[in-house]
């Protein structure tokens, strides 16, 4: 898929129902359901809607929360942080800068060298293994 932004129309007919709901309704998988919270395969995790390039697996760690989580970006311009105030929590949404799509949120309980744990839907992700 491009980096152009698409319709909802548009939308449903490119992803899955569950993608769909994850990435532009912002809904959550359930904990320990998706394909990449135990993977430790290397490569590139891109954007499921898009294709942009988000997180590496160099710094895919497991949290224990349920989804896989990292502790870095790729790099600062694939993604976007966004106030989230719903359901009644103050958390920081992330969302993939070139087409909107929801990502999950980040945490400042990561381990170091950044503290920070991006804990990501595996909805979201497609995994471009290393060759």
């Amino acid at each position: 898929m491009s980096n152009e932004k698409h319709s909802d129309e548009e939308w449903h007919t490119l992803l899955t129902p569950e993608q769909f709901n994850i990435c532009r309704n912002k809904a959550t998988e359930p904990p320990f359901s998706g394909k990449y919270t135990d993977c430790k395969e290397p490569g590139t995790y891109v954007c499921i809607c898009c294709g942009n390039p988000l997180f590496t697996s160099e710094t895919k760690y497991n949290s224990g929360s349920g989804w896989p989580s990292f502790w870095d970006a790729l790099c600062t311009e694939s993604i976007r942080q966004v106030q989230d105030n719903s359901h009644g929590m103050r958390r920081i949404e992330v969302v993939c800068k070139a087409c909107d799509a929801h990502l999950g949120h980040i945490f400042n309980d990561g381990p170091q060298p950044t503290g920070l744990r991006y804990c990501i839907n595996s909805a979201s992700l497609n995994l471009k293994v290393d060759s």
